[in-house]
Parts: C-alpha cells; structure tokens; sequence
C-alpha cells in the first residue's frame, strides 16, 4: 500500500470529481436532515430549553459575559478535545483515536474530491487521509473488542449485534473497507462498493445511530459546568450528607455517624457493570 496516495485519484478515471462531489453534499445533507429530524423526535431542543428556563429560575448567582465565555473555553478544552468526561484512561483513548481518526479521514476525503486532480496528487493529503483511517480503526475496534460495556456486564459476545451498534459498526466499516481499498490499489470492485456502502449507512443512519449524540454533547457539557457555577446544580437537590436537614431524616439513621469518606466503593474493582 502506497500512503503517499489515495485510491480517490485512481477513481477519478472512473468516476468523475463532480459526481464524487454530489455524493459528499449528500451525505452532508443526511446529516443534517437526519439530526433535526432526531431533534423533533426525541424533543432534544424543546428539552434543553425548558431545562435552561427551569435553571435561570433556580440559580443562585448570575453570570457575566467573561464567567459565560471562560465556561465555554473549559468545555471546548476539557470536554470536547481532551474528552475530559471518560476517567477511564483507555476508554478515553479509544474515544480520541476515533474521534480525530474519523476528523482527519473525512477532512481529508473532501478536500481530496472537492480540490481535484491538484488535491489528489498532494502527497501530504494522501499521508493523512491513511493515518485518519488508521486512528478511526483502531479507535473502532479497540472500543468494539475490548470496552463495549454490554459485553462485560451482560455477558453478550463481541459479536452480538443490535440498533444501538450501527454507529460504532458503520465507522469501523467505513475506516477498514477504506484501507483495504487503498490496500488493493483502488478500483471500483468489491471493496469500492463495501466502502461506499459502509460510508452511505454511517451518514444516511443518524437517526437510529449515536451520530447526532455528537452535536448536542458539547451544549450538554456546557450546560452542566454553567449550572455548577450559577448554583442551580442542574435543577437536582444540593442538600449533602453532612447537612443537618438531610441527617435528620429517617432513612439516613444507619448513616448520621458514618464518615464522609467511605472509601473506594465500587471503585475497588475494574469496572465491569453499569
């Protein structure tokens, strides 16, 4: 396998740049019908709202435009690059790695189809269009072999497949079917068509997929940390242990002499369950 280019240039003799480009719009275009279409069904946006109104109603503090701005960098730092909300290293590397991977290899793809036969001769573009579908893989498959959390707490088999998996399976599709392409020299044959197919059911399935998760992840994020800080704790009780009010109550009679440290818990353990 040649790293230094891409199976796209080969297809252009084949298939023509423009209709290459038609297919990226529409694949653009799925996503984009298919999340809001997501939105309306599962309520997110009407939700989010009425949770932002039910907050300012409850916070205790109100914050300034420098609080709201500096909230927004932490999110985009902590949650969004560094993906800060994972404490389990290697879960968190796993996600990274598909993450970026799935980043660089479709950045990649589209500058590569929309910049044409100058784009696809770019050496430095068809390097990393081959590291992005490296990382989106092993990302992939390290989450789908080793981390699945239904695998170790239900006991199911790696191979156990539901609606829930199509996400996870269409971008380990798309990301191995690409480099087996590029592995064979390109062409239009068997896993061309595994490839497009694999890419049409990853960006044509959001709506029974996590795909749109993606979206609303960094504004659920940033709603919590401004919760936190406003004092509206995400519209939850805020009364602790240690509370007077909350020790006098009935069911926390075996507790009222108990440390607040408790030690580890469940943490004792690798997390094998829910």
């Amino acid at each position: 396998m040649d790293i230094t280019k891409t199976p796209i240039a080969d297809l252009s003799a084949t298939i023509s740049y423009e209709t290459m480009q038609v297919f990226v719009i529409v694949m653009i275009a799925l996503v984009i019908i298919m999340t809001v279409v997501d939105m309306i069904h599962k309520k997110s946006a009407k939700f989010f709202y009425a949770n932002a109104e039910k907050s300012k109603a409850n916070a205790t503090k109100e914050l300034s435009t420098g609080d709201k701005v500096g909230i927004a960098v932490s999110t985009v730092v902590e949650d969004v690059v560094l993906s800060g909300e994972f404490c389990n290293f290697k879960r968190r590397l796993a996600h990274l790695l598909t993450m970026y991977g799935f980043i660089l290899f479709n950045a990649m793809t589209a500058i590569i189809i929309f910049g044409g036969a100058e784009a696809a001769a770019n050496s430095l573009f068809a390097t990393l269009w081959h590291l992005g579908a490296v990382m989106l893989a092993a990302g992939g498959w390290w989450f789908w072999l080793f981390i699945r959390v239904d695998v170790a707490a239900e006991g199911n088999k790696w191979y156990n497949i539901s609606t829930m998996d199509m996400f996870s399976i269409s971008l380990i599709a798309t990301s191995t079917f690409a480099l087996i392409w590029s592995y064979v020299g390109g062409g239009t044959g068997a896993t061309f068509i595994l490839f497009i197919l694999s890419a049409v059911s990853l960006f044509g399935g959001v709506l029974w997929s996590k795909f749109a998760h993606m979206f609303f992840k960094p504004f659920a994020a940033y709603d919590k940390r401004t919760t936190k800080a406003d004092g509206s704790a995400m519209n939850l009780p805020t009364i602790t242990r240690d509370d007077p009010e909350q020790r006098a109550r009935h069911s926390m009679e075996l507790l009222v002499d108990a440390p607040m440290d408790m030690g580890l818990g469940i943490k004792r353990e690798a997390p094998k369950h829910y």
